[in-house]
């Protein structure tokens, strides 16, 4: 399992233990959104016990740390990945370009396989 995925697997099971009842909240302005995410960037509190993240047998329960504890670009690790350049021969488009060939090999695959399968043009 990665790492960022281990991370929404325990950001998850934390919200499911410490905060049974969830609603809609009304939206946030700036000021209220900047103290909010200052004040607590975790979901777990501390010394909650994390399941599923010890995986070894014979291990204690891992407890969850104050957030001061944890090195800075640990919250960074779920946020999107923001693309600065544009244009032709970006990495935005390089990105595109290899999962549109993968999708034509793939397909070209399947016509190989299977030479009755409705040929699509693009």
């Amino acid at each position: 399992m990665s790492f960022p995925r281990a991370l929404r697997t325990l950001a998850s099971s934390c919200a499911r233990t410490s905060h049974p009842i969830r609603g809609y909240a009304g939206k946030a302005t700036k000021k209220e959104t900047a103290s909010k995410t200052d004040a607590v960037l975790s979901s777990c509190p501390e010394n909650t016990v994390l399941t599923g993240v010890n995986w070894l047998k014979g291990q204690p329960p891992v407890l969850a740390l104050a957030d001061e504890e944890y090195p800075p670009w640990l919250w960074t690790l779920l946020q999107p990945k923001v693309s600065t350049d544009e244009g032709p021969g970006s990495l935005t488009e390089k990105r595109k370009m290899k999962v549109e060939r993968k999708t034509n090999i793939k397909y070209a695959n399947l016509l190989k396989r299977h030479p009755t399968v409705l040929r699509l043009t693009f």
